[in-house]
């Protein structure tokens, strides 16, 4: 069974009727777009970054009902393989990320994407490691909804281990679940700090099946060994008593230490920073203050 990218949606709403339906412990293929999308191309500037419509904005292949999934009951969903495109996009955009304040120009790259590494800048290739950044089901509210925000449903997680070899088990809310996906990235860190991965299109392989009762509260998932990044890696912090400003200070950090070691345009380096660069809480119990750390992988910095 295959779906293809133009079978989207841009809105969580659950009168739409499903495109497709299966069974329970069915493998099916879904085609995906870029997240802009296809308001972003391979000949594409900032300009048109700057001036990107967010109502057209992470669209997801969809619905897919599942037969017998019924409210309360866990959608598990296998993913067993994640195929990208030959090219994606990183971009700051206005308005968006989160040093909005910091980067009000809008800045773009277009990336190729071979041999299993999305080169961001001529000598600088991040690894491939494919995620799907929008998974979820059905919200029981009716009406529409924004793809933007995640929910308790799923939805627009940017959960960097949502990729091949990943489980993932999704609280069912309405009636069939209603199974939609897009906003896949070639590359992203976590936190996702300028509002974008590297950006592309993709074909997912997914098994889904139900678990009758005991939906969890919010979404549950098991990574595979190769989601976790290893390896020696430049750290900066930021600590205070609000996680956000602190996120804010060690992403700023990471930043001004990657042009500081390598001569990079400053945006250039947030790009790093969005689709390479791990951000944690550290620590979280020593009050008032607290810890906030990203990592990025030393490697990346030979070479420039």
């Amino acid at each position: 069974m295959h779906l293809q990218a133009t079978d989207s949606h841009n809105v969580w709403d659950n009168s739409l009727p499903p495109v497709l339906t299966i069974a329970p412990g069915d493998t099916v293929t879904v085609e995906t777009q870029e997240s802009s999308g296809g308001q972003l191309d391979r000949e594409s500037t900032a300009g048109d970054a700057a001036n990107l419509d967010f109502g057209r904005l992470n669209p997801v292949t969809g619905p897919i009902r599942i037969d017998g999934a019924e409210p309360g009951d866990t959608l598990v969903i296998d993913v067993l393989d994640t195929e990208v495109d030959d090219w994606g996009w990183t971009a700051c955009i206005p308005g968006f990320g989160l040093l909005a304040d910091d980067f009000s120009e809008a800045h773009l790259r277009i990336v190729p994407i071979e041999g299993g590494r999305a080169e961001l800048l001529p000598g600088l290739g991040v690894p491939v490691l494919p995620m799907i950044g929008t998974i979820g089901v059905a919200v029981p509210e009716p009406g529409e909804h924004s793809v933007v925000p995640p929910r308790r449903w799923g939805g627009n997680m940017d959960i960097r281990q949502v990729g091949p070899g990943a489980r993932l088990r999704l609280p069912v809310g309405v009636e069939g679940a209603l199974l939609s996906l897009g906003d896949v990235h070639a590359a992203m860190g976590d936190g996702e700090v300028c509002g974008t991965g590297v950006e592309t299109s993709a074909t997912v392989r997914l098994r889904v099946g139900v678990e009758k009762g005991s939906a969890p509260r919010t979404p549950i998932l098991e990574t595979a060994p190769a989601a976790r990044r290893t390896g020696a890696a430049l750290v900066t912090t930021g600590i205070g008593p609000d996680l956000m400003t602190a996120a804010r200070e060690a992403t700023r950090q990471l930043i001004d230490e990657v042009v500081r070691r390598t001569g990079i345009d400053v945006a250039d380096a947030y790009l790093l920073a969005s689709i390479a660069g791990d951000l944690v809480i550290s620590e979280i119990v020593d009050m008032p203050n607290w810890v906030v750390s990203i990592h990025l992988d030393r490697s990346l910095l030979t070479g420039l």
